[in-house]
């Protein structure tokens, strides 16, 4: 492989290095993120090609903007929660501002998965859309998000799934149904609240999240 599509900071936040490979980093080795250092390396990957974009993940507006404050080359891409029960709608309008592309994980809850929800696929406001479109809830979601400029990222094995996903280009939600997504409660499905200690980079969610 000579280069990758997209190359992404998954999260504002590092680690002290280790030979050992870990889903979840001890508490005492998390520390803080050289945004200055890391983005440098970036664009210097983007400008050898061996990425045709360079962007972030899980990056709050503010965090957003500290890296616009010395990037030569800005993120393409910001990659966040976003679904109907978490719709992001500030951070999307100040994306959009930057012409930062927003890319929506999870964006059907990620039922199933140990940081996932079904506040989505059981919500009732969206089956009474699904019903009336005669769509899935899952079709409605996606749709919902491509109506919102941003890209989604859906994750299925299942080949009428997978077919069904692809469903959402000849139909659109009506007003009464975006009054409907427009009242769904909103909830943040993965907080991470691992990342949160008292010696660490991040000593509360809010400032993880900058909320």
């Amino acid at each position: 492989m000579g280069y990758v599509d997209l190359y992404l900071i998954h999260w504002p936040i590092s680690a002290k290095p280790s030979e050992k490979l870990q889903s979840l980093i001890p508490k005492e080795d998390l520390v803080p993120l050289d945004y200055k250092g890391v983005w440098e390396a970036m664009e210097e990957c983007q400008r050898l090609g061996l990425t045709k974009f360079i962007g972030v993940s899980n990056f709050s507006s503010n965090k957003i903007e500290a890296l616009l404050a010395f990037s030569t080359i800005p993120p393409s891409v910001n990659q966040v929660e976003m679904n109907p029960a978490w719709q992001q709608r500030q951070l999307r309008e100040f994306c959009k501002s930057k012409s930062i592309i927003v890319t929506a994980f999870s964006p059907l809850g990620a039922a199933g998965s140990s940081w996932g929800t079904n506040q989505v696929m059981n919500n009732e406001a969206l089956k009474q859309i699904a019903d009336a479109h005669g769509k899935t809830v899952a079709q409605v979601c996606l749709r919902w998000i491509i109506e919102q400029g941003a890209i989604v990222v859906a994750k299925s094995f299942n080949k009428e799934r997978l077919k069904e996903n692809l469903d959402i280009f000849d139909w659109a939600l009506t007003d009464h149904d975006y009054d409907k997504i427009n009242q769904i409660p909103q909830h943040r499905m993965m907080p991470r609240d691992e990342y949160i200690t008292p010696h660490g980079p991040f000593k509360t969610l809010e400032e993880l999240w900058d909320e």
